[in-house]
């Protein structure tokens, strides 16, 4: 078990795509870099967003096209404006207000970008140097390949490009060189950018936490690639999927469809698939969120074409074997393990072995178990305290939803954890029952407590990130602005009152 002795901080969850701004969805522009000088002034020391990749079908940051991905829709497109690749009056039909509207996105933002690259110079010294490195190789042919089958799914192509018949990719590659190309621009663009964002958020001293997911997705140039490493069957389509059982969240648990592993040729080949993700991503981020960490001890896998969740069953992990193999190739790295969901002792154990810190959310916490792990009093130092998470709804939204009866018995457990942690607060409506749980958060033994950035702002459950095992209208959320002064301030206080500064 590895310990390591850490200062008190705290950090706040926003994403990216929901930054405010002049385009239809967050960007790494201005606001990015405001919203950092904005965590820097509180007094904050973390910044934590969701997976950067690109997504697919159903807009998820956890269904990339490419694990190792950044989402062209996060460019700044006035920064190329300022390169001289586009013209401010271009970017006009990306400009929009409100909730996101992917569909729009997917139509307006790429025909711009296209137009960016179509000024690029392929031939500059950077630029080459990222495409003979090689590791956006199968993300770009399969993009390119991608997009002129009418961005069917890989396993509905032409044979050929199905099974990477080396010489018909050859000759795809060299035939539709330009379309290639393109997704190799908006991959090194990406990466500029981020970069660029990320040396200015450490030099304001705050750590970025990233997201990895457990499972890609089953139309992702990471199956394409190397389909040994999943359950396939013949025909490249998944034996199973993965999800989990019944739960909080949902009564027939969570189909999301994503292949599972082959652990043991993932185990036969060194974990070298897996390492080389964790270096990508430690590239990106500080520090690491591992989603669905359970997996790795035991996974859950559902036969492919089930409609619900109900009749899959439990499959062993890789284990201890699989975290020994990453620390050796990349020595000891920043983890928080998302340890949530249904629990075994063989989850515990693994966490134990790791010393890795989980996650204790406090709306989980107020059941009226005195023993239960999430209430404040009971949490250990080596964890990191959320309100809330990307897949719960805001703190301001759950106390609204739950009946009046419920409601009153939670506002007095709150009131109960206040008074026991020596917070004089007053808990009376929804609005300083959310600001209650923000202080039990930051009040906690947690060497980390993150705040939602809703939650500080006290938005109700129509700025809810996600809906677990609802298919639809999901990851639009976007701020109208920044925090301002009067939010910077309280935090300020509130920070320093809870030794987090």
């Amino acid at each position: 078990m590895e310990k390591k002795t850490r200062g008190r901080a705290a950090g706040i969850l926003l994403h990216i795509s929901s930054l405010p701004g002049r385009e239809g969805i967050g960007t790494v522009g201005e606001s990015a870099y405001r919203f950092a000088d904005f965590l820097a002034a509180c007094g904050m020391r973390y910044w934590q967003v969701l997976p950067l990749v690109q997504t697919g079908f159903g807009d998820s940051p956890y269904q990339s096209v490419f694990a190792s991905s950044g989402n062209p829709y996060f460019i700044d497109l006035y920064a190329l404006a300022e390169k001289g690749l586009l013209k401010k009056s271009e970017i006009a039909p990306v400009c929009r207000k409100g909730p996101i509207d992917y569909g729009f996105l997917y139509r307006e933002k790429y025909a711009v970008l296209r137009r960016a690259f179509s000024r690029f110079d392929v031939s500059g010294s950077d630029f080459c140097a990222f495409a003979e490195e090689g590791g956006f190789e199968e993300y770009a042919l399969y993009m390119a390949i991608k997009t002129k089958s009418g961005n069917k799914s890989f396993d509905l192509w032409d044979k050929r490009y199905k099974y990477r018949d080396g010489e018909a990719l050859a000759a795809f590659k060299r035939d539709n060189k330009e379309e290639y190309l393109f997704w190799l621009f908006v991959q090194f663009i990406f990466f500029d950018q981020w970069h660029a964002l990320k040396r200015y958020v450490n030099g304001l001293g705050i750590r970025i936490v990233g997201d990895i997911p457990l499972y890609v997705a089953a139309d992702s140039a990471d199956v394409w690639a190397h389909p040994s490493l999943f359950k396939l069957k013949g025909d490249l389509r998944p034996k199973k999927v993965a999800g989990v059982p019944p739960d909080y969240f949902s009564a027939t648990g969570q189909l999301w469809g994503n292949p599972v592993y082959d652990w043991k040729a993932h185990e036969a080949e060194g974990f070298a698939w897996w390492t080389e993700r964790i270096r990508r991503a430690f590239a990106l981020y500080d520090t690491v969120r591992i989603d669905h960490f359970r997996g790795f001890d035991r996974y859950y896998e559902i036969p492919a074409g089930a409609e619900t969740a109900v009749d899959g069953g439990w499959r062993r992990g890789p284990g201890a074997a699989f975290f020994a193999a990453v620390k050796e190739k990349l020595g000891g790295l920043d983890f928080i393990a998302e340890d949530l969901g249904t629990l075994d002792a063989g989850v515990y154990r693994l966490m134990k072995r790791t010393g890795y810190p989980g996650m204790k959310v406090l709306q989980f916490a107020f059941d009226g178990n005195p023993a239960n792990p999430y209430l404040p009093e009971n949490i250990e130092e080596n964890s990191v305290c959320y309100t809330g998470t990307h897949d719960n709804d805001t703190a301001a939204g759950y106390l609204s939803s739950l009946p009046e009866s419920e409601r009153g018995a939670v506002r007095a457990r709150v009131r109960s954890q206040l008074k026991a942690m020596g917070i004089g607060m007053r808990v009376s409506g929804v609005k300083s029952a959310s600001d209650a749980l923000c202080a039990l958060a930051l009040a906690s033994k947690s060497y980390l407590a993150v705040l939602p950035v809703q939650d500080i702002l006290h938005l109700g459950g129509e700025a809810r990130m996600n809906t677990p095992a609802v298919p639809a209208g999901n990851w639009r959320f976007r701020l109208r602005a920044l925090p301002g002064e009067k939010e910077r301030e309280r935090l300020r206080e509130a920070l320093v009152r809870f030794g987090r500064v």
